[in-house]
């Protein structure tokens, strides 16, 4: 019997979301999210779901991995299911911070200063190779990704609700990239690999595009008005005492590893139990069990630590969160 078939049957009668009907709506919307991106990710359904778990979650998230593996497709496919404004930043050098988030341009007719806003002013950003642009430009997106907003000469600017931010990056080429600093990488809920696909998924994707790419065909399955009250639902997903406890006990656990020189923040601490909150919704559960918690850790806590030695990367903080899982003990009751 699997962990969260036992976590299921000890967690049953836990507080519910009131309306059965929100909750019911919620995972429609999660599932159809899921169901349309298939239509031209193929063979990647882990990854999917990861991807609308972050989406009802309310958080951004980062893509990354070799090229020509559909990066950009899934960030696409996301923004196209979901309607709303869509924008994409491409990544590079010269590009400025005004350039993403805007600038206040004088207008001789009137003799004063307007706001021109900039392509972050969309409820769906999509920022293309991300670590191409400098350090200088990636900062202008802490305050966007974190409160929402943007500053210009003094004056903040709200972002259109809802927004979520989708960048991709390649972390194999380094020549002319700018790694992204800790405190950016902590503003992302997730960060997912697409990896190579199988050969009968190649085969589909070679088949499909015959004569044409399938995402020239999608189109949206929700509303921006749908993901909103799915996200409303998400918070109210009920989470028992030992859970909160079982997610504070993992990230306490990196701060301690002694191959991690900087472990997750209370930031990630809330991130990963919104995901698992997200990813119950998904599996059509108004209550969090611990294999939310444990399918979600890797991809919400993995690029947020910091190695003591030895190169820096992704994959390498992945697999210590994979070793920390087996040390911290599963909670077996709800803990009330």
């Amino acid at each position: 019997m699997s962990t969260e078939v036992q976590a299921g049957e000890v967690m049953a009668g836990s507080p519910q979301v009131h309306d059965e009907s929100e909750l019911a709506r919620a995972s429609q919307v999660g599932s159809d999210l899921i169901n349309n991106v298939a239509r031209v990710v193929r063979g990647k359904p882990d990854q999917i779901e990861l991807a609308a778990t972050v989406l009802l979650g309310g958080g951004h998230l980062l893509i990354e991995d070799v090229p020509g593996v559909g990066k950009t497709i899934l960030a696409r496919a996301l923004a196209i299911s979901i309607g709303g404004k869509f924008s994409r930043i491409q990544g590079t050098p010269d590009l400025m911070p005004a350039d993403v988030t805007g600038t206040n341009v004088y207008r001789r007719e009137s003799e004063e200063f307007v706001f021109h806003p900039g392509p972050v002013f969309a409820n769906v950003v999509l920022v293309d190779e991300i670590n191409r642009a400098t350090p200088r430009t990636q900062s202008a997106l802490l305050e966007a990704m974190e409160e929402g907003q943007v500053t210009a000469d003094g004056l903040g600017y709200g972002l259109p609700e809802p927004f979520c931010l989708l960048a991709t990056e390649n972390p194999v080429e380094y020549h002319g990239t700018y790694p992204l600093p800790e405190g950016q990488l902590d503003r992302f809920m997730a960060a997912i690999s697409i990896g190579y696909p199988d050969r009968e998924a190649e085969k589909e994707v070679l088949t499909s595009q015959a004569h044409g790419h399938p995402i020239e065909e999608l189109e949206s399955v929700c509303s921006l008005e749908d993901l909103v009250s799915a996200r409303v639902a998400v918070r109210a997903v009920y989470t028992a005492p030992a859970i909160v406890d079982y997610v504070v006990s993992i990230c306490d656990a990196t701060r301690r590893h002694p191959s991690i020189s900087i472990g997750a923040s209370p930031r990630g601490s809330l991130a990963l139990l919104h995901a698992a909150q997200a990813r119950a919704i998904i599996k059509g559960r108004d209550y969090v069990v611990p294999d939310d918690v444990k399918v979600m850790a890797v991809s919400v806590l993995g690029h947020r630590i910091v190695l003591s030695q030895g190169a820096q990367s992704i994959g390498a903080g992945r697999n210590l969160i994979h070793q920390i899982l087996t040390s911290v003990p599963v909670p077996t009751d709800s803990g009330r």
